[in-house]
């Protein structure tokens, strides 16, 4: 393959019928005209070359010229589909050992207007992007979207269950953000281990949390030490996880109500999901 080459696989075209057959058998009213899976596929194509809808209908009627089974929706099918996709990221089973990097990092919410809003000093809210990443596969397993008031600690439980979903989860590691006692006691009663950074000021005494207490204990007396031993620094994994999404697909979202704005994220780590499955062998 040369550089600057685009390879599509259209064999989903072969599919075409017994997909719309699937998805329309029982189903009230209008029937579907186009199968979920080259929604799909459309929605992954505005992502990687930035294309809006009107530019994805003239991409697909270009591309007709080569296919002539291709069938080309209108923009405002393109775009009402593409938000009403039901994401999920990856199904399949983990095993017994995951290793989770957890984060949070914000992204804006739209990129226009940035000039207008430099210049008249007006504030545009951003949304924060909670992820859990599994450092072996590299893969994300939990995504969750909020504004930026939500803070990282407060979505440490709500990663973990769902991405308990794909396996066993045994280490859990986060940054100082999600040093809270609670976050310590709901990770004990899962019996996954804390790789959490405490603050350098706590107290080595219980406070009534006793797993936050040996772990403060042990980082205390030698924070590198305590590092070094528990893999603190695989949490690299999941900031590389979030700069492979803002330098492929952008740091801001499209969508302008807040549903589809969750969606277009959950798309987003679905394809990145996608591509690293690629490049990384299990």
């Amino acid at each position: 393959m040369k550089r600057g080459e685009i390879l599509l696989d259209l064999r989903i075209l072969d599919r075409w019928d017994d997909e719309l057959e699937k998805m329309n058998k029982g189903k009230e009213g209008g029937q579907y005209v186009y199968p979920e899976i080259f929604i799909r596929l459309l929605g992954y194509m505005r992502l990687l070359f930035h294309l809006p809808v009107r530019q994805t209908e003239g991409f697909l009627k270009a591309l007709r010229r080569f296919d002539s089974r291709i069938r080309v929706p209108d923009y405002s099918t393109i775009d009402r589909r593409v938000n009403k996709l039901d994401i999920k990221l990856d199904e399949e089973d983990y095993g017994d050992d995951i290793v989770l990097a957890v984060d949070g990092s914000g992204v804006k919410v739209s990129n226009r207007g940035e000039w207008i809003r430099h210049k008249w000093k007006v504030k545009r809210g951003y949304l924060k992007i909670h992820i859990a990443v599994d450092v072996k596969r590299k893969k994300i397993l939990a995504l969750k979207v909020t504004d930026e008031k939500v803070g990282d600690g407060r979505m440490l439980q709500p990663l973990v269950e769902e991405a308990s979903t794909k396996g066993k989860i045994t280490k859990t590691i986060g940054d100082g953000a999600y040093d809270t006692k609670s976050n310590f006691r709901y990770l004990d009663a899962k019996k996954i281990e804390p790789v959490i950074k405490v603050r350098k000021n706590s107290s080595g005494k219980a406070g009534g949390c006793m797993p936050r207490k040996l772990v403060a204990q042990e980082y205390l007396h030698d924070p590198e030490v305590w590092k070094r031993k528990h893999g603190y620094g695989q949490r690299w994994m999941v900031e590389s996880a979030f700069s492979s999404l803002k330098r492929t697909f952008g740091e801001y979202v499209s969508a302008r109500s807040m549903r589809n704005m969750v969606n277009e994220m959950m798309l987003k780590a679905s394809l990145y999901n996608l591509l690293i499955g690629f490049t990384v062998s299990p």
